[in-house]
This record gives C-alpha cells, structure tokens and sequence, in this order.
C-alpha cells in the first residue's frame, strides 16, 4: 500500500504550517520581506484556509484591541491585565511585542471588509476594555482572502496546499528541514523541504472527555478538529515546551458552548446560582485564599469559575445567566416611551440571537428549540472540558524566544536568543496556539503573532540561507510510520464480521474514548470536578503508557481516518505532556481550570516560575525544567 502513494517534493525557504488566524497573519507578512528578498513562501494547511481555525465559524468579537493611540490604554495596562489573569505567570516580553502592534492589525481587518461596530460618533463600539464588536460570520474568509492573495502577488514563490495534512518534522542535526504528511484526498505524501519553519497548527480539543456526548460529540467551545498538532511538531522536534500545565476552562452556555462575554461586558449580565445568589458576590471571601491576584481587578478568569465550581460542588447548580434580567436593566430608560422601549427590546433581542448567529450558531439552535427566550427567562451556564491553547486564556506551546529591543538586564540571558518567536530548536518559530506564556492573544493578537514571527523567520533564513540536508532514507521510514495505519486494517479488516471489533487493531474513534476516560478520571476532568493529586496523576500516566503501547495498532479504512489516527496520537502526546507537567508543578495556582488536592494552595515562594519541558528525540527521555520569571514591569 506504501507504494501506491506518490511522493510528492516541495522545496521552499519559509514552510508555514497551519491555517488559522495565525498561519494567515504570518502568509501576509513573510510575502512582503520574501519579495524584498526573492524568497518563496509556502503554506500547507489539513482544511480549506477559509473555514480553517478556531475562527472558522465566525466570531462576534475581536477580544485585543489595545487603542495606544486613544491615550486611554497603555502597553503595560495590558501587560498587567494578562499577568494578573494567568496568576503571575506569563513572558512579559511576548505579550508586550503583540500588544503594541495589534492595533495595526485590527485596523487591516477593517480595511480587508470586516465589520466593526461603531456608534453614531464613528467611534469603536466596545465589549470590555479590550474588546470591540464584529459582524464576524465572514472574519476568517476575509483574512484568509488577505493571505492568499498575499502569496499570489509571489508569483511562483507563493504557494499554497490544502487538505495536507502535517505530521512530521524533518531534521538535519539541531536545525529543522522541513515537514512530511499526506493529502486527504488523495494517494499522496508530501516531502516539504524548508530553510525554516513556523508551526501554526492550532490547540488540543479532545484530550479530556467532553460535557457534550453521543450526537452532540463533536460539539465543544474550540474547534473540535484541534488535536495538538502544534505540540506533536514541537516536542517531536526536540523544542523546550513551557506552561503544559495550564488548560483552560471556559464557562459557556450549557451544551452548545455559546459565548459568554458579550453578556457579561456588553450587556452587563449577572450569573446566578438557582437561587438567584450571585456567587462572585456571596463567594467574595473566598478570593482572598489567592492572593495577591483574587484582589486584582478583572478577577482571574479561572477564579471566576472556580467561585461558581464552589456553588455548583454544594448543590447549588444549576448556574444561569440572567439574560431577562440583563435586557431589562439596559431597556429600563426607554420605559417612559412605550414606542421606543418597544424598539430597543427588539433591538437588544437581535443582538443577543446575533451574538451566536456569528460564531456559535448551535447555540441560536438549541435556544430555539428549549423555548428560551432571552429576555424572558435565564439561560443555564456551565464549565467546559479543559482545551489547550496558548491563544486565549490558556498559555501552553512551546519556549521561544523574545524580541531583542524589549529585554532589560533581568530578561535578556533568559528570554531571547536571537530571533523573536524561534524556538529552541534553530529555524523552527512559532506562533498562535503553537507558543506559549503569551496568553489574552486571542484571533487579533494570534494574526499579529504570525507576522512577528514571520518577519523574523524571513531574517533568520537570509542569515542561513542554505537548504538543510533531508536524509531521504529516514524520509521513507516516516512514509511507512505514518501509512502503516492503513495497512494494518487492510491486512486484518477480513479477520471479523464486524470490522470496528477486532483484536488485531483499535479504531481512532475507540481509541480516543479511552484517552478521554483516563483523561478525565485521572487528570482532573469533568466527572472529577477538574480535581487530581499525585496517586491520580501517576495512575493515569501508567495507562497513558499502555495506551501508547497500544497506538502502534492504530487502524485507518480510508484517508479521513488515517488523519483521525494521527489526531489522536497528537492529543495523546498532549495529555502525556500535560500529565507530567501538573505533577511537576507541586501547587494550585489556577483553580477553577484544575484543582490539586495534595496541593490545594498557591505557593509563590517555590512556584512563582515556569514549569518547562524537553523530550529527547535520541532518548525518548523527558526532562522537566523549572524557569525563572522575570518581569519588564512591576
């Protein structure tokens, strides 16, 4: 079957891997210093560019819009605001070299055609501080357009492959040389050869178990096509990984995970248990248990969850958005005039169904089919599974290194070496989900991160402009890894009646059931109320590894599955990695996205720091790391 695949070369200078909001941040930025510089750029992504990302259903929101030039805001507001979120622990550099160039960003975004409100004087309208609303059901058609014509003003130095989907590094010594994978849609394996490659590939949805199961199994607030690709390709390549312990947990709508921000910033709702008690309220003293961060103001958002986990864990749930209240309260000027306070219930109705309409449409769905409306009745929210991201309010993905021109004496041994956003690993860059402690990115930030690394990329290979060595012979070996999948169901898919039952291989779908379930009952999942300890933990990696074991007889019938194989071998490096990195870190620092209960305080005299990681590509051999933290600003 291995031969009946054709091999397919493509050999380039800057590699870009992934599709999202990063990946096309990145194509736009490296195909103008490639055309200074005559180099080609290529783009390879699983999907389709238009729909591919966490942005790919649309979104009602741009969540990082700094406004420096308001005077309002200033770069270390919001520096302050993401460390205080992530309890002390975020690259201060990272996020400083997004925000002071996100701006710009947003503004390509209005001029590419996407929508933002504005009130009658023309200004932004804002959700939050750092929030602006969108019509944003086309958002990620419009930045992939920028980002396909981008590479087709390079002529035939910018291209672009869809429905490839990556799985490998190449390697020459300690610099990457590029990527292999397969199409998914054809007898393909590609050979992407590269002077430098920047990893865009998204999260990790899927590790844990979902609160959605049977038909609503795919259902889940992040792309559910998000296996850890980023990770996989890190780790693989030998890249120092950082902040594997920080999932996050969103609260959402209960079962279709529709957003909550709107509601909280826009239309200043409350959450409140079924009593009608407001828990950020009634639970006020808990946040002193944390501190200095549950004095901070944004409360943390993993102490938001936990405050309402507290009412949830003493039977007082279910916890419901007070929509009808929240409609009332902003409608409640107009009541003078029966006319207009008519209107403005119609109108702050629309904007809520609208809310979902642009980026969580099941949510509209299910709402219409429970018979809520929202300016009647409260809507019933919940804490999702744990996700991994290093774009939103999580941080995991891999160490790099920061810009030069904003390291002071404390920094600058530590964070940089050489090219912002390159790994430890030369010529491999990073960005979106795929870097880590830079969290609060969001789809503005990640877009701004790929340029940054992008650009950097582009320098790094003018420096080192010479084509890594790829050894065709390992090239080979990787071919038979990564097909072997399809072989082993087609020599043994006859051996049963029923092709989904039999000893001689496991199916992806089967095999990612039993991730979840380790996942969740070990790690702190769902069903443990996000709570784990030491004796769990080393549980739970001792089947990780049984089931590492068993990922050698991984089954595909067709392309599609051969994809859902190496998903779930993804998602099972993630939740080893995560695995080894909470057990690393002897504390709770983020309850309310996970709660050690051998460790249930927050220890700044010990843990005040990074908690990294390498995997050894020679070995197989991980080696944990703690990391100082140091700050740009106090």
């Amino acid at each position: 079957m291995v031969a009946e695949f054709e091999n397919v070369e493509v050999t380039t200078d800057l590699l870009i891997v992934g599709g999202g909001m990063s990946a096309c941040g990145a194509a736009v930025e490296a195909a103008h210093w490639a055309k200074m510089n005559n180099l080609k750029v290529t783009l390879v992504d699983k999907a389709a560019m238009d729909r591919s990302g966490a942005v790919a259903m649309g979104l009602s929101a741009i969540n990082q819009y700094v406004d420096l030039n308001s005077g309002n805001n200033t770069l270390k507001d919001y520096i302050d605001y993401v460390r205080n979120d992530l309890m002390g622990v975020t690259r201060e550099d990272l996020v400083a070299n997004i925000a002071r160039h996100v701006d710009s960003t947003v503004h390509l975004f209005e001029k590419w055609g996407l929508p933002i409100w504005k009130d009658e004087e023309g200004k932004y309208v804002h959700e939050g501080r750092w929030q602006l609303m969108i019509n944003g059901e086309s958002y990620k058609v419009l930045v992939a357009e920028a980002a396909k014509n981008a590479l087709a003003e390079l002529g035939d130095n910018g291209e672009y492959f869809e429905r490839v989907f990556i799985v490998e590094p190449l390697m020459d010594g300690d610099r990457v040389a590029g990527a292999v994978g397969f199409s998914v849609r054809e007898n393909k394996f590609y050979i992407f050869k590269a002077k430098a490659v920047l990893v865009c590939m998204g999260g990790a949805v899927h590790v844990f178990k979902p609160r959605s199961t049977g038909e609503g199994l795919g259902r889940a607030w992040y792309p559910p096509w998000n296996s850890g690709s980023s990770t996989y390709f890190t780790i693989k390549a030998g890249a120092e990984m950082t902040c594997q312990e920080v999932r996050f947990i969103p609260v959402r709508f209960k079962d279709a995970y529709g957003p909550v921000g709107a509601w909280f910033l826009l239309f200043k709702s409350r959450a409140t248990n079924a009593k009608g008690e407001a828990y950020m309220e009634t639970r006020r003293d808990e946040l002193e248990k944390w501190a200095p961060y549950g004095k901070v103001k944004p409360v943390p958002a993993n102490l938001r969850n936990w405050l309402g986990m507290l009412d949830v864990m003493e039977g007082l749930g279910p916890i419901y958005m007070r929509t009808e209240e929240a409609i009332g309260k902003l409608a409640e000027n107009y009541k003078d005039d029966p006319k207009a306070y008519k209107k403005k219930m119609k109108e702050l109705e629309a904007e809520a169904w609208e809310d979902f309409l642009d980026m969580t449409i099941s949510q509209a769905l299910l709402w219409a089919a429970t018979n809520v409306a929202p300016e009647e009745k409260p809507s019933e929210i919940a804490a999702a599974e744990p996700y991994f991201i290093g774009s939103h309010s999580g941080a995991s993905g891999a160490w790099v290194s920061g810009p030069e021109d904003l390291q002071n004496d404390a920094t600058k041994s530590e964070y940089f070496w050489g090219y912002a956003n390159m790994s430890t690993v030369k010529g491999l860059f990073c960005a979106g989900d795929a870097s880590g402690a830079s969290s609060h990115k969001f789809s503005s930030g990640s877009h701004t991160e790929g340029r940054i690394a992008a650009k950097a990329a582009i320098s790094f290979i003018v420096d080192n402009n010479t084509q890594p060595n790829v050894d065709m012979a390992k090239t080979e070996d990787l071919k038979k890894t990564i097909l072997k999948p399809l072989e082993l169901f087609e020599e043994n898919k006859g051996k049963t009646t029923d092709p989904n039952i039999n000893p001689n291989y496991i199916r992806p779908k089967q095999f990612m059931f039993r991730l979840q379930k380790i996942m969740d009952e070990y790690a702190g999942g769902v069903t443990s109320q996000f709570t784990t300890n030491k004796a769990l933990l080393d549980k739970g990696m001792e089947l990780l590894n049984f089931l590492k074991e068993d990922s050698e007889k991984l089954a595909a019938e067709n392309l599609h599955e051969l994809m859902r194989c190496w998903e779930n071998v993804q998602r099972m490096w993630q939740a080893e990695i995560h695995v080894r990195t909470i057990l690393f870190r002897e504390e709770t620092r983020w309850p309310g996205y996970y709660f050690r209960s051998d460790f249930p305080k927050i220890d700044n005299s010990n843990w005040l720091a990074f908690a990294n990681c390498t995997w050894n590509p020679e070995t197989g051999e991980w080696n944990m790391i703690k990391r100082p933290l140091k700050y740009l600003t106090q």
